[in-house]
């Protein structure tokens, strides 16, 4: 048989018997991806572009009036000025909020990742887990009896020192902060630690071998080789801090206007759905530049790590 004839005939296996011609590679991977990509379709990219083409409406579809597309649920802002107001208190809230966890998420994260062995860390990876397990409400009502005045927090107080004054500070900024920290805490604990247990403990040891100091190593070392975890953390911090509601009604009070309760407002009671997707997707477009901004700078300083 002719060398040609050989490689053109079907392959044979060990008895004899033919082989079947497996399934190409692309088609398998194609088959795997497709349901979570379908599903991801359905249930997230679907409904964001009808909120955008909602954005572009003069009124609410669902109702009586005449459709018309137009840009004037972008002018907003310049219509409304006092909206101006409510986002950059949003941004610094936002900001706070991620500035706070990622302190707080990476101490803990060290601490998690190179004090911890075995089931003590475990046990302490469940424990930060906790919060995901009880219901949002809960969580923000429980702040409301530690921050109130004459709350929890002031017990303890008195407790320590009989004559001092309150210090509660419920219906505050800073009371929504310490509820938003305590929500999305976890996200930056856990971006952290995976970034942080991927780092040799041998790189360490060899800055300390050469006498570098504490603060150098966390400095120099830790916090640069760590910051692709701590990114990831902002992210899913910043992004769905924006856009949270129920830690401002209930912990803000009067002061707790910001523009997730303005879009909700607008949703649930105005009933002005194209206003509100509007303001949503301007919101997405600066939380979009600023990120943008940021990667810059992440690419940067992963380069001159590397």
């Amino acid at each position: 048989m002719q060398p040609e004839a050989v490689s053109a005939s079907t392959t044979r296996g060990p008895e004899g018997s033919r082989a079947r011609p497996g399934i190409p590679g692309w088609l398998a991977t194609l088959v795997l991806l497709l349901p979570t990509y379908g599903w991801l379709f359905i249930a997230v990219l679907l409904p964001l572009c009808t909120m955008f083409v909602f954005s572009f409406m003069n009124a609410t579809p669902m109702g009586k009036a005449p459709i018309v597309f137009t840009l004037r649920q972008y002018q907003v802002f310049s219509t409304q000025p006092y909206l101006l107001g409510i986002a950059w208190t949003s941004l610094l809230m936002g900001f706070w909020t991620t500035f706070a966890c990622a302190v707080l998420g990476f101490f803990a994260a060290l601490a998690l990742a190179r004090a911890t062995i075995g089931r003590t860390r475990e046990t302490l990876l469940i424990l930060i887990l906790l919060p995901f397990w009880t219901n949002g409400l809960v969580r923000i009502f429980s702040w409301t009896m530690v921050l109130r005045e004459g709350g929890f927090l002031d017990d303890v107080l008195h407790w320590v020192w009989p004559g001092a004054g309150s210090i509660g500070f419920l219906y505050t900024r800073s009371a929504i902060v310490v509820g938003l920290v305590h929500g999305y805490l976890p996200y930056m604990i856990l971006t952290c630690y995976i970034a942080l247990v991927t780092i040799d403990d041998a790189i360490i040891e060899a800055a300390a071998s050469l006498g570098a100091r504490w603060w150098t190593i966390l400095f120099r070392i830790l916090i640069p080789m760590a910051a692709p975890g701590l990114i990831s953390g902002a992210v899913l911090t910043f992004v769905p801090v924006l856009g949270s509601f129920m830690e401002p009604r209930i912990l803000g009070g009067r002061v707790g206007v910001t523009m997730g309760t303005v879009i909700e407002d607008q949703f649930t009671q105005a009933f002005n759905w194209p206003l509100g997707a509007a303001l949503s997707f301007t919101m997405l477009a600066v939380v979009l530049a600023i990120f943008a901004t940021f990667s810059g700078v992440l690419r940067r300083g992963s380069g001159a790590v590397a």
